[in-house]
This record gives C-alpha cells, structure tokens and sequence, in this order.
C-alpha cells in the first residue's frame, strides 16, 4: 500500500524531471519516487499532533525499503534507484537497524514481486482494451512474437529459451481463452474472457511462486521465485515497453508533461524566494514560514518542499495548477486549491 504513495504526477516522466530539477538546484539527492514514499510515511503525512510521520514499525518501514541505501555517485544501477535522501538519514538508519547492510528484507522481496505482477498483468489488460498492446496478434500469430523478441529481448543471452517460454505461454492462453485472438471489441465473451486472463495469471504469479530461503553468502535473497516466472514477468514488462513506452505518439505527450512539471519547479522556487507563499496550500505554506522563522530558509530545504508539493499532486491537479500560473485558463475563485 505504501511503496507507490511518492510517485509524482506523470509517474517516472515527472520522476526523471524532477530530479533532473532538483539536482540543478544544488540538491545532490535529487528526486526519487521510491525515496519519496519513504519520506512520506516518515515526515510529511500525519497522524498526531505531537509528531510527524506515520510512527510506523522497523518492519513496515523495511518492507516499504526497496532500494536500502542511499543514493550513490559514480553511475551505476545505485545512482538510478535509492531508497531514502538524507534528510531522512534517522528514520532510515533506525529502521534498517533490523537490516543485514543493503539487502531487502523478505517482506520487501514479496512487495517487490507483487508489485511486477500488478502493473505487468493489467497493464496488458489496459492497453490491450484501447488497442497498443496486439494480444489477439501475439496470441495466434507466431510471427507477431517472433518480432517482439527479436527486436525487444535480442540482447538476452537465453533468447531462444525466452522465446520457447513465451510460445509455450501464449498456446496456453490460446486455448484458455479464445475470444482474445481478436481484436478487443467489448463483446461480452471477449470481456469474460479478459477478465478471466487476468485472474488467471494473477493467480499463476502468486500462488506457489514464491518459497523462503536461508540467504548464503554467495545469494543474499530471502525469496526465491520460480526462474520461468520471473522470464514470464519480465516478457509481460517487455511488452508495455515495446508496444506503449515506446509508442511514437506517447513522445509528443511526454514532452508536454516534462513541461509542465519544469513550469511549475520554476514558478514555485521563484514565489519561494520572494516569500510569495500565497500559490502553495496551507500544509506546505506553513513549512516554508517556519523556515522563515526559524531562519532555515536556504534552498536546500525550500526545493525539497516544493517538489514535496509537486509530487503530492494528481495528474489532474497539476494542469489544472500549471494552466493557473502561466494564465492560460484561471479557472473560477471557487475551484479546489492544492492536494
């Protein structure tokens, strides 16, 4: 439930741009969803008021920890993906206290591969029903599929077990479910069928998938999944980026996105420099004043509350927010103001 809530508007499109923002400003941490969540649970969401965060347990916080460690310089997979900045360095170092060093815990392990089910099955299911992802093609068309792994998965050294896996994978679907050899029209069989698909699969990734394990020093991993699995997920993943990411239309909306989320970096540092907070809510209004006050106003803390603000903002709120800003439509006095 947790591991998701730091994701910004646009998700990893608003993700690389604020951090690409962020560290301009001088904030070498960045901006990074995974970190965001835990900053959340542990700072910016309340339930008491007589402190900040959610007071949640080492555990929870562990299973939230995707990533345990800190950003890392130097490129490398560490400097892409962290779990915490280091504004949150107590609340980090406290909970990994359960923690053996950078190793996820079991129960982060089990959210891990939760989450790759989730998006990998209904996503397919998504885009399949607004026609990116070809499922009636790669289904009953062994060429279909043969494109796909040639041109999406032709870097994997094990392409030709890949490619029997995914065979074997569709003919099963096939014959489970063969409304879905053509083209998504809504027709009540084809609705039943792909609603059945995806429980199906659901059902195939979690139950059964996973055993624990004793980690060794040569394999640190709690769990361990079904290697067949795990190539299955990963050519469901492949799919949405070869048929979605990397559809040519999704670019020009992107580029907009970006936009949008650069427009209101520089907007709101420019009104929180000049102590303009008028623009920003009240919880994140309160913030900046009390850094005013307490003579805490240097850009360090300032940016880190400004993309607070932007990353707590639903898709709809931020246009709605940029197009305010930049006068391109006001909107009325009565409209809802900030998340």
């Amino acid at each position: 439930l947790a591991h998701d809530l730091g994701h910004p508007p646009f998700g990893h499109v608003a993700e690389m741009k604020l951090d690409e923002l962020m560290r301009a400003s001088g904030n070498s941490d960045g901006f990074e969803g995974n970190a965001q969540s835990f900053r959340v649970v542990t700072k910016l969401s309340l339930r008491h008021p007589d402190f900040v965060g959610l007071n949640l347990s080492r555990a929870t916080l562990n299973a939230i920890l995707k990533y345990p460690w800190f950003r890392q310089t130097g490129g490398g997979p560490r400097e892409r993906k962290w779990g915490a900045y280091h504004s949150e360095s107590d609340e980090f170092t406290w909970a990994r206290e359960l923690g053996p060093g950078e190793v996820k815990s079991p129960e982060a392990e089990l959210m891990d591969w939760a989450d790759d089910i989730a998006y990998s099955v209904h996503d397919l299911d998504d885009f399949y029903r607004v026609g990116l992802i070809p499922l009636d093609r790669i289904l009953n068309d062994a060429d279909e599929r043969d494109r796909f792994l040639t041109d999406k998965m032709n870097g994997e050294s094990n392409l030709d077990e890949l490619a029997e896996i995914f065979g074997e994978l569709a003919e099963h679907m096939t014959s489970l479910f063969g409304p879905l050899v053509q083209p998504y029209r809504s027709g009540r069989r084809q609705r039943a069928s792909l609603r059945s698909l995806t429980a199906w699969l659901v059902t195939r990734y979690a139950q059964n998938s996973v055993q624990l394990r004793i980690p060794t020093q040569d394999n640190q991993r709690c769990a361990y999944i079904d290697p067949r699995l795990l190539s299955e997920i990963s050519m469901l993943k492949q799919l949405t980026r070869a048929y979605v990411i990397e559809y040519p239309a999704l670019a020009t909306q992107q580029y907009g996105q970006r936009k949008i989320i650069e427009d209101l970096f520089n907007i709101l540092t420019d009104a929180a420099s000049r102590e303009d907070f008028g623009v920003f809510p009240p919880r994140f209004s309160e913030s900046l004043r009390d850094m005013v006050n307490e003579k805490m106003n240097d850009s360090f803390n300032r940016m880190r509350t400004i993309s607070d603000y932007i990353s707590s903002m639903t898709e709809r709120e931020s246009i709605e927010l940029h197009n305010r800003l930049t006068g391109a439509s006001l909107g009325s006095v009565l409209d809802p103001f900030g998340p």
